[in-house]
């Protein structure tokens, strides 16, 4: 399996550069879930992050990912259409 670095951005991780496997077309998960175990026995805490673009060249297109803090804890499922409530 191929890997890239990629940086993560607020929360527990900020600031590290860590290998995270790519899918088949070569492109890292759009979110990346830590669970954190507790001490005293409660389910584990979950940490999401969510996939940006580090960086947008020229043409608009992005080269390369990062991972961005998202402090609700809830990874967004689904697309977002644009008819749907927001919730």
């Amino acid at each position: 399996m191929r890997s890239e670095n990629a940086l993560f951005v607020g929360g527990p991780l900020d600031g590290r550069v860590l290998p995270v496997l790519v899918g088949a077309t070569g492109q890292p998960p759009k979110t990346y879930e830590i669970p954190v175990p507790n001490d005293d026995g409660r389910p584990p805490t979950l940490h999401v992050y969510r996939r940006v673009p580090a960086r947008v060249g020229r043409l608009g297109l992005p080269s390369g990912w990062k991972y961005e803090y998202v402090p609700e804890g809830k990874a967004r499922s689904g697309p977002k259409w644009p008819w749907r409530k927001t919730t």
